[in-house]
């Protein structure tokens, strides 16, 4: 079954980071796609220190107690599709996330390239500025690993501050819908067991 995996680096379980995926999840869902959210944000995660282990070793893990992190590169490695979810923090993203892409592309990078041509997409919460700095720095990881980002009506972002706020954007949920039907349409056209409702 065609899966997408979504890594929420956001402090905030249920906050507004959490919103947006799920307003993407349920776009996925329509057409028969497996989803699934992993908590990052507020977990002990260690960056990347490039002691070259894993690339010796060559077993896709990372050998600095970074068992959550070793995880979620089994679930990427796993997965159809990956989203990424950050609020902005000082124009960029979480420290949890930049832990998680820094030790997930230099594992997957280096024990061949796992995560090329999966389909990926970055989103971030923002209370006033700072999004497309943090857009970029998830597209960029993106890039690097030879992923494949499907656009939408705008770029993937949406405001608020407190919990909930991001439902009162109306047009950054808009965004979210087309971005998570485009998903599925380029899903279905890598993966063609699943069913794309046009």
């Amino acid at each position: 079954m065609t899966k997408v995996v979504a890594f929420n680096g956001s402090p905030r379980k249920n906050g507004n980071t959490s919103l947006l995926i799920n307003e993407i999840f349920h776009e996925l869902q329509k057409h028969g796609i497996e989803t699934e959210v992993v908590q990052i944000g507020n977990k002990t995660v260690h960056g990347c220190t490039a002691c070259g282990k894993c690339r010796e070793v060559q077993d896709r893990r990372c050998h600095i107690k970074n068992e959550l992190l070793n995880t979620c590169i089994e679930k990427m490695i796993e997965a159809d599709g990956i989203i990424l979810g950050s609020p902005v923090y000082f124009a960029d993203i979480t420290s949890e996330m930049k832990a998680l892409i820094d030790v997930s592309g230099y594992v997957t990078r280096g024990n061949g390239h796992l995560l090329a041509r999966k389909v990926a997409a970055g989103v971030v919460v923002q209370r006033r500025a700072g999004d497309l700095h943090a857009l970029n720095s998830m597209n960029n990881f993106f890039l690097i690993n030879q992923m494949i980002i499907p656009g939408s009506t705008y770029w993937n972002v949406a405001m608020g501050k407190e919990p909930g706020d991001v439902l009162n954007d109306v047009e950054g949920l808009q965004t979210m819908r087309k971005l998570g039907e485009n998903m599925a349409w380029l899903l279905k056209k890598i993966s063609p067991n699943i069913y794309y409702k046009s």
